[in-house]
């Protein structure tokens, strides 16, 4: 399928845009909590998506892996390309869109398994046809928790229950486990919420490590990481894009008074 193929030439032509939206409109019954978003979100960057408290940030985030579907009194109309395929066409599989477009929740979620099996998880859920030696696996469960800091501090407890991993150790784990399926997009719910100022700092860290090799997509509360770990800026109000820039020229010389009135704290 079209998705496959794409997934296929990935490594070979990094597509320019992550993710492309046109005219894209929800509504939660009668309620309208998207109003005709149009983005173009770079691949390999980091976006940050800021705005006050029901605003549509999380709606737009759920929105580009389908999640919104699983409610049955959610309507969308529009696109939203991911990778140049339209993630909505008939023809594209739920599997798929999951496979391409990982998510991170607020609250660090790991199966109640084993690291090892934590990990493991996604990688046997999408190649149920083929069988896997212990030796690829375990190159598998290396790689992954190498590209989120974490193998040297996990690497001889690979048995031990993931839930008795600290909450920074149990986020990153959680991107750990998205990672051997080869998303293209990377999407993340406030994944600071529940960490403690050192964790938060940590999980800054491993996300600017991954930059240019994933496209991540960051809703956040808090505007000093909004500046600290994010490339692009996109601010939403009332379920309408306001401005999208540069980080660094958003915050400084925003164009839109809106934006300065946010960000400066006069409401939100």
């Amino acid at each position: 399928m079209n998705m496959q193929a794409s997934q296929a030439t990935q490594e070979q032509q990094v597509p320019e845009m992550a993710i492309h939206t046109r005219d894209l409109s929800l509504w939660y019954g009668t309620f309208q909590a998207l109003h005709n978003i149009n983005l173009d979100i770079k691949a390999g960057r980091i976006t940050s998506l800021i705005g006050p408290s029901g605003c549509g940030k999380s709606t737009f985030l759920r929105s580009v892996n389908r999640i919104n579907e699983r409610l049955g009194y959610v309507r969308i109309e529009g696109t939203i390309d991911v990778n140049n395929q339209n993630i909505y066409d008939e023809d594209v599989e739920l599997v798929q869109v999951r496979k391409q477009v990982g998510m991170v929740f607020q609250r660090p979620n790991p199966l109640p398994a084993s690291i090892r099996d934590n990990i493991l998880y996604g990688h046997r859920l999408h190649n149920r046809d083929r069988k896997y030696s212990r030796a690829e696996e375990d190159d598998i469960v290396e790689d992954s928790l190498k590209q989120v800091l974490l193998w040297d501090k996990v690497k001889d407890i690979l048995k031990r229950k993931a839930t008795e991993l600290s909450l920074e150790e149990q986020q990153k784990l959680c991107i750990a486990r998205l990672l051997p399926v080869k998303p293209a997009v990377l999407l993340m719910d406030e994944p600071c919420s529940s960490l403690d100022p050192k964790g938060t700092a940590a999980v800054e860290e491993l996300i600017w490590e991954l930059r240019g090799k994933y496209s991540i997509l960051i809703v956040t509360h808090n505007m000093a990481q909004a500046r600290r770990a994010s490339e692009e800026c996109i601010f939403m109000l009332m379920g309408k894009v306001i401005e999208h820039a540069d980080t660094a020229e958003l915050f400084v010389t925003p164009k839109h008074k809106e934006t300065a009135d946010y960000i400066e704290g006069r409401y939100g």
